[in-house]
C-alpha cells in the first residue's frame, strides 16, 4: 500500500486504502484507521463500517459511487464528510485510481484519504515557504492549477493548494513543475462526469510521472 513520506506529514493528514471489488475487500493504512477514531489494527475495515461512519447527508452519494465503481470498473473518489469514534465530523477527499492485475485487469481501486479538516497554520506556512523557495517563480500555473482542484473536488483554494503540495512532496517533484504538467493535461479530458473525474484523479495521481527533466536541453539549447 503506498505511504505517505514522513517529510509531507506536517503539512496534510493523508492515508491509503484498497479496495478489492471481488468480494469488496478493504485495506486501510495507521493513518486512516485514526482518521475514523480506531487504533491501527483493532478493526477490519468492511464497507459496511465505512458507510456507518459517512454523514448522514452524505452516505446515499457515497453509496452510489460505490455502486458505480461496482458496476463499471471504475476508481471510487469522492467529497465526503465521515463522523470518527468521537463523534467530530472530518471534511475529506478520496482520490483513487485503478488497481490492475499484471494482465491489465482491474482488480479494484487504490488510493488516499485527504482530511481537510485540520487548518493550515501559519507556522506550516513558514515551512512550506523554506521548503519549497521557488514557489513564487511561477505563481499564475500554480493558482490555475489551484482553480481546477477548486472546481473538480468543490474545496477551497487552501484546501487546494494543500493537495498539490501533497502530491508534490509524495513525488518528489517542484511545485511550479507539477502545476504546469497538471494544467497542460487536464485540457484532453471530457466534460465534468463521474468518470471524468475519475480520469483525473488518475492525471492527479500519475503527473508527476511525465513532468519533462529539466536538466535535458531544449532543442533550442
Amino acid at each position: 500500500m503506498p505511504v505517505l513520506p514522513a517529510a509531507a506529514r506536517p503539512y496534510l493528514n493523508v492515508g491509503s486504502f484498497r479496495f478489492w471489488f471481488v468480494g469488496q475487500r478493504w485495506e486501510w493504512s495507521d493513518e486512516v484507521a485514526r482518521m475514523h477514531g480506531y487504533e491501527p489494527g483493532a478493526v477490519e475495515p468492511t464497507t459496511k463500517l465505512l458507510l456507518s461512519h459517512k454523514h448522514p447527508e452524505d452516505r446515499a452519494h457515497v453509496q452510489d459511487l460505490l455502486d458505480y465503481a461496482l458496476r463499471s470498473g471504475e476508481s471510487f473518489s469522492s467529497r465526503h464528510r465521515f463522523i470518527d469514534t468521537r463523534g467530530q465530523v472530518h471534511d475529506a477527499i478520496v482520490v483513487a485510481d485503478r488497481m490492475l492485475d499484471d494482465e491489465g485487469a482491474v482488480l479494484g481501486t487504490a488510493g488516499h484519504y485527504i482530511d481537510l479538516t485540520d487548518t493550515f497554520d501559519e507556522a506550516r506556512q513558514e515551512m512550506l515557504d523554506e521548503a519549497l523557495p521557488d514557489l513564487f517563480e511561477n505563481r499564475a500555473a500554480i493558482e490555475q492549477a489551484k482553480g481546477v482542484l477548486m472546481y473538480v473536488y468543490r474545496v477551497t483554494a487552501e484546501q487546494a493548494f494543500r493537495v498539490l503540495q501533497w502530491r508534490s512532496q509524495e513525488s518528489n517533484t517542484k511545485l511550479r513543475a507539477l502545476a504546469k504538467q497538471l494544467l497542460e493535461e487536464v485540457r484532453s479530458l471530457p466534460n465534468p462526469s463521474t468518470a471524468a473525474q475519475g480520469q483525473f484523479d488518475h492525471l492527479l495521481l500519475t503527473v508527476h510521472e511525465r513532468i519533462p527533466d529539466e536538466s535535458t536541453p531544449s532543442p533550442a539549447g
